[in-house]
């Protein structure tokens, strides 16, 4: 038996550690090709080396263990094709596909604000911070949305152009989406999809996430016999924001979740090896007859820090509409992009 996983984001903290646990709870006797994606060639080499070394040091998997790599840019239409087009080309089938697509458009931190909310309630301000400065109107080269495009538009015309025949052609395909916590209602605008007018912009693609979710699983399902799940990773030290800190505020912002979950909150996981407990589930355990897909999987913890599922509603408004606009700009894109199939490569290369 032979199992093909592919992670977007795999240099992150969540996509490495789902790589991770992949490894662990994957039968060892199980043959698994683990794909990895990255904007540069580089980045996808640094991840592999760090997921075989995990394997040699903490696991070491019985049967082979195989990795390839596809370069992606989810902000860029073009370079989202060559990369279905390579994929197409080398392999037969997937079987698992995590979309961990996590791109802000961040300028810095409202210390000022950051120091109120903090003190305030610490809950709240290491659950839904109001701190973090995004900017506003910031276009991809294709002239859509940036935040837009990089975390559900560009993750959904992937989905769709690999449903056939990669996934279909698994005997029990899961597409895996990663939204966050972050992702209530009002942080969208149904007349700003694009999240263009929006200075929460990553708050409101996840929450777009949901929403397409919602509007397309049963489609996959009936269509192809996809399972796809929506998971998210609750609260964890990411890589993304670093740049933003220095010592002291990193472990502050630590000290700041550990307080959190002591108070009583289950999403505080720390780890990424917890956050992708949720993800990891819905990929491997997960029973469709039983574990509905309307739902949403999160990756929680106790207050001593053990890892547990918890299962939440999703507010279901306007997830036909997000599907109708989703579907119509995948169109326009397909006719847009439909002499540039025959020799992806090439017209990536001159990109």
């Amino acid at each position: 038996m032979s199992l093909v996983a592919l992670i977007t984001g795999t240099n992150s903290n969540l996509g490495l550690n789902i790589a991770y646990r992949l490894l662990v709870e994957v039968p060892s006797e199980t043959r698994l090709t683990i794909i990895v994606t990255s904007r540069t060639l580089p980045k996808a080499i640094e991840a592999i080396n760090k997921i075989k070394e995990h394997n040699e040091k903490h696991v070491r998997r019985i049967a082979i263990l195989d990795f390839d790599y596809v370069l992606v840019d989810f902000s860029n239409m073009v370079s989202i094709l060559a990369a279905i087009y390579e994929l197409k080309k080398n392999h037969n089938k997937l079987d698992y596909l995590f979309i961990n697509a996590a791109q802000g458009v961040y300028s810095g931190i409202d210390w000022i604000q950051a120091t109120k909310e903090v003190l305030s309630n610490p809950v709240q301000a290491s659950t839904f911070p109001t701190y973090k400065i995004q900017k506003v109107g910031v276009k991809s080269s294709d002239g859509l949305g940036l935040v837009f495009q990089a975390n559900v538009f560009g993750p959904y015309y992937f989905v769709q152009h690999l449903a056939e025949p990669l996934l279909s052609h698994s005997k029990n395909p899961r597409v895996v989406w990663i939204s966050s916590i972050m992702s209530k209602p009002s942080f969208l605008s149904f007349d700003d999809l694009q999240l263009l007018r929006s200075d929460i912009s990553y708050e409101g693609s996840k929450r777009l996430v949901d929403l397409l979710h919602l509007g397309s699983y049963k489609e996959l399902k009936s269509r192809y016999g996809i399972n796809q799940y929506l998971t998210h990773p609750g609260i964890f030290t990411s890589f993304s924001f670093f740049q933003y800190l220095n010592p002291l505020t990193f472990y502050g912002m630590l000290l700041m979740f550990y307080v959190a979950r002591l108070c009583g909150s289950p999403w505080h996981n720390i780890s990424g090896w917890k956050g992708a407990n949720a993800p990891i589930f819905v990929c491997l355990k997960a029973n469709p007859e039983l574990d509905l897909q309307e739902k949403k999987y999160g990756s929680a913890c106790t207050i001593t820090g053990k890892e547990y599922l918890k299962i939440t509603e999703v507010d279901a408004t306007g997830q036909a509409d997000v599907a109708k606009y989703f579907e119509d700009l995948k169109l326009q894109w397909d006719e847009k992009l439909k002499n540039q199939i025959a020799d992806t490569r090439k017209v990536y290369a001159d990109d």
